[in-house]
Parts: C-alpha cells; structure tokens; sequence
C-alpha cells in the first residue's frame, strides 16, 4: 500500500486523506519549494497528490519515487470535489500501483 503527501494547495480538512497513510505538506513544512517537496517525498517513498503542474512536468523526466497524482479538475466547490473524488479513488489507487503518474480529469483517468 501506498502512502501519500498531499500539497499545501490541497484541502487539509479532507476525509479522504484523513488517515495515517496520508501527510500533508502543512503538518511538514508549508513553506518548502516544490523541489524540497520532492526531494522529501523520494526520500520518504511517498506519492504526491497535487494540481501543480510542476510535478507533473518533473515526474514524466524521471523514475520513481515518487510517484504524482496530478489533479486536472479545475476549481470546484469543496464538497463537489469531495464528492467527485471519493467517487473515483478506489481506481486511482489501483492506478498508480502500476503507474508513474496517475491524471485525474473530471471525465477520465490517465496512468503513465
């Protein structure tokens, strides 16, 4: 099983990641630059969920860990996210056991 960093940008009060096998970067250190950041989550083996591009564009250029979720969903109101991404998790997660880079789209799934 996989464990999780969760970027400051993303909701902290989120049921979802509301479990030991998620960090959010705020409970780390909120300030860090996006290479701290991965650096950590290398280093920990933790997968990065994130909407920030960044680490997107980084993890297609190099190998494991760790590992992205990017999320492409543009803005929605915290519960349709909610809603929207407890819907789906479940195959998130079975992606990105086999994948570098799960994109999480609001009509579709990417694994690379």
């Amino acid at each position: 099983m996989s464990r999780f960093l969760v970027d400051v940008n993303l909701p902290y009060y989120f049921s979802l990641w509301n479990h030991d096998d998620y960090i959010h970067q705020a409970d780390i250190n909120d300030t860090w630059t996006d290479k701290q950041i991965w650096e950590y989550a290398r280093e920990e083996n933790l997968v990065i969920i994130t909407k920030d591009t960044d680490f997107y564009n980084s993890i297609l250029v190099s190998e494991p860990p760790p590992k992205v979720i990017h999320l492409k969903i543009g803005n929605m109101r915290l519960k349709e996210m909610h809603s929207f991404l407890n819907r789906i998790w479940p195959e998130v997660l079975n992606l990105i056991e086999t994948n570098k880079l799960v994109s999480v789209y609001t009509d579709r799934l990417e694994g690379i």
